[in-house]
């Protein structure tokens, strides 16, 4: 209670500082072009980002060489790289109406909302009117749509998330790569009698372990599925959702994730499968400097390689869709939308994906190649060239789907589960009703 308090009052007191710095601007979210002189300022942007993150350091350089021509400049980061923290912050400010002219947010109910109130400019067609919206990959667009298909947030990032294997290990319990998900629970026993941790897991930031709950309803019944599931309009009671529940039972009963894994962290998880502990590692290409470069212990270096997400037996979807995010996007202020807001993001948003993409991260754009580092492994360019081989699904994280109460629930439930305290049929009816209750109301 100390730490939520804590952080509404300093929500609080940035709303009040930012009250004073920030421009009325016309709130028309439409208004894409606004007319008037650019009148250097500073400009904010709340976002949930590392502090020495690929997104910062290349913004932060923009933003130093538009200052040089446009004195009086400045971007403001207010960096909260903690997402429990930023959310609390983030909402506290819209409620108030204090959001600075530029934040972070994902497509969810919350944001939808505000952009329905008119509060956020739209980005599809602001991209547009700049010129640079086909410049961007469709699935990196994709992922920060709304149900309705509208675009109000921009993507800086794109990822793809593999499953991480150490061929060594795989090999000593004499198993294979495996070719559906209903394969990895006697994966996971094979490993286990060999010695072997099957699967290394952050359990502690319970965001990993739902990632499994999305898995196997995207290959059995498509993205449509949650998207139906969080408004009430399908239920983990159904064929669908039972066989989610009960192959999660199996990963449990299997023992897939380490000993203890609901208080391993990130990096003690990450560890586990670069020390040669784990077996396997699901994990995005953000960890590719840590994953294929001369940084992995040398002992497993050369065993390492990837798969993606298996598909099942009669799956809609196919083996080159699976979650491919581009991470939390970046929302504009219709309130402040002026057009020194207007000629910095054609600036940035310009010069952005090829610095980006030269600190070796896969950029949003497809206009650009990513800079391969000269201590990289092979793998990393394979990783790199693997985003030439997407589908037009996506398999949506569904932390980002669910309502904030459901959401919570699931976590929790989730764990329970996984570790046998509770059984496939009480999850199914405790997240039925939580749903049923919240879901319909936070998509209104």
């Amino acid at each position: 209670m100390k730490k939520l308090l804590g952080t509404v009052a300093a929500a609080a007191a940035l709303a009040l500082a930012l009250a004073g710095c920030s421009s009325g601007g016309g709130g028309n979210a439409d208004n894409v072009n606004p007319s008037g002189a650019i009148k250097p300022r500073q400009i904010s942007w709340l976002l949930s980002r590392p502090a020495d993150g690929g997104v910062i350091t290349t913004m932060k350089q923009i933003a130093a060489d538009y200052a040089k021509t446009h004195p009086g400049f400045s971007l403001n980061l207010i960096t909260t790289p903690d997402r429990p923290s930023y959310i609390q912050k983030y909402e506290t400010l819209a409620a108030a109406n204090k959001l600075p002219e530029l934040f972070d947010t994902d497509a969810t109910p919350f944001a939808a909302k505000l952009a329905k109130q008119g509060k956020m400019i739209d980005a599809a067609k602001l991209l547009k009117s700049l010129g640079l919206y086909n410049d961007y990959r469709p699935a990196a667009l994709n992922y920060q749509r709304f149900d309705d298909g509208s675009l109000y947030t921009i993507p800086f990032e794109f990822q793809l998330e593999f499953f991480w294997y150490n061929k060594a290990l795989l090999q000593k319990a004499g198993v294979s790569v495996p070719t559906s998900l209903d394969d990895i629970p006697a994966m996971c026993t094979a490993l286990r009698k060999a010695g072997i941790t099957p699967l290394a897991l952050d359990g502690q930031d319970q965001w990993p372990l739902e990632r499994y709950m999305a898995y196997h309803p995207f290959r059995t019944a498509g993205p449509d599925y949650i998207t139906k599931l969080k408004k009430g309009d399908a239920k983990l009671s159904d064929s669908t959702g039972t066989a989610a529940a009960d192959w999660l039972d199996k990963l449990g009963q299997a023992k897939c994730f380490e000993d203890g894994f609901s208080s391993t962290g990130y990096s003690d998880a990450q560890a586990l499968f670069t020390s040669g502990k784990a077996a396997m590692y699901n994990i995005g290409t953000w960890e590719l400097a840590s994953l294929a470069t001369d940084k992995l212990d040398p002992s497993v270096r050369s065993d390492v390689d990837y798969f993606t997400l298996p598909t099942t037996a009669g799956s809609v979807t196919t083996a080159n869709e699976y979650v491919s995010p581009s991470g939390i996007g970046m929302a504009v202020n219709a309130k402040t939308f002026d057009p020194l807001v207007r000629d910095f993001l054609k600036y940035a948003l310009t010069r952005y994906p090829k610095l980006y993409a030269a600190t070796g991260a896969l950029s949003p754009t497809t206009n650009v190649q990513t800079t391969i580092p000269g201590n990289a492994t092979p793998l990393y360019k394979k990783a790199v060239d693997q985003a030439n081989d997407l589908g037009d699904k996506i398999a949506m994280p569904w932390d980002t789907q669910l309502d904030p109460t459901s959401n919570t629930r699931l976590q929790q439930e989730l764990t329970l589960l996984v570790q046998g305290n509770i059984k496939p049929e009480e999850f199914i009816s405790t997240m039925d009703q939580t749903i049923a209750q919240n879901g319909p109301k936070a998509f209104k």
